[in-house]
């Protein structure tokens, strides 16, 4: 396939998006960005290392489910952070969810599309699906790291969808310029990941970006009842709290079903 990456498109990007991201590596395809990351982060690469693919053959989603698409029709981006290890693991739950939000203002900055989150780890356009999120923690000998995915429809045409609920910049309309749009989403990441560190509490701007709030919601939990009642916010550890008829329940993690 023919390259989106020119000779110096991730030196640019590396220049522009900031801190922490220290380098941007590009390939035409992989198996896994997140993978091929994953074992850099064991081998030692550093925080702000970035690695982005017009192409994967092998990605994944939550609950292990794969996820392609045609190459050249999608960006696969993957990026290693090295937050401080006294840090609380319960307070890690806020980086994929950090990553939406930074996705939706790269996204709104650089296309003027309406982007919205579907908690706890999509991107929405009019209700479909154009991005998905996966963090993995990482533990080994150097020391402990995160790396959270990226894939986010660029070109895909409607013949081209996976599932009818999904879309792309392309079918919502937007002119497509991969090398701003990363840059976008990483300097936005970049941002929220020093607030974050900070120690600020960023439930309310999940919330302001968050299509969830405030809509009739199933929550599936594995080997669990599913859970029906109204998303009525975002708490300080990121969790989505649900309204049911008798009281309000906390959610980390579950599909989530928007009803209405």
């Amino acid at each position: 396939m023919n390259s989106i990456f020119g000779a110096d498109w991730a030196a640019e990007v590396s220049a522009a998006a900031g801190w922490p991201w220290l380098s941007v590596v590009t390939v035409d395809t992989t198996g896994s960005t997140n993978a091929d990351l994953a074992a850099q982060a064991r081998a030692g690469a550093p925080t702000g290392s970035v690695l982005v693919a017009a192409h994967q053959s092998g990605g994944r989603g939550r609950l292990d489910r794969s996820w392609s698409a045609p190459p050249g029709t999608s960006l696969a981006i993957s990026a290693l952070l090295r937050p401080p290890e006294q840090l609380s693991v319960m307070r890690w739950l806020w980086l994929p969810l950090l990553t939406g939000v930074a996705v939706v203002d790269g996204v709104r900055a650089t296309t003027g599309l309406a982007a919205e989150l579907k908690w706890p780890n999509d991107v929405l356009i009019d209700g479909r699906k154009l991005c998905g999120i996966l963090s993995e923690r990482i533990v080994s000998e150097a020391g402990v790291a995160v790396v959270i995915g990226m894939g986010l429809n660029t070109r895909l045409t409607a013949e081209q969808l996976p599932v009818p609920t999904a879309t792309s910049l392309a079918l919502a309309g937007a002119m497509v310029d991969e090398k701003q749009l990363v840059i976008a989403i990483l300097r936005a990441l970049g941002g929220w990941y020093r607030r974050w560190l900070d120690g600020e509490d960023l439930a309310p701007v999940l919330t302001d970006r968050c299509d969830t709030v405030g809509r009739s919601v199933r929550v599936e939990l594995v080997g669990q009842p599913a859970v029906l009642g109204e998303a009525i916010g975002i708490d300080g550890e990121g969790r989505l709290v649900v309204r049911t008829g008798t009281h309000d329940q906390a959610f980390s993690a579950g599909d989530v079903i928007h009803l209405r």
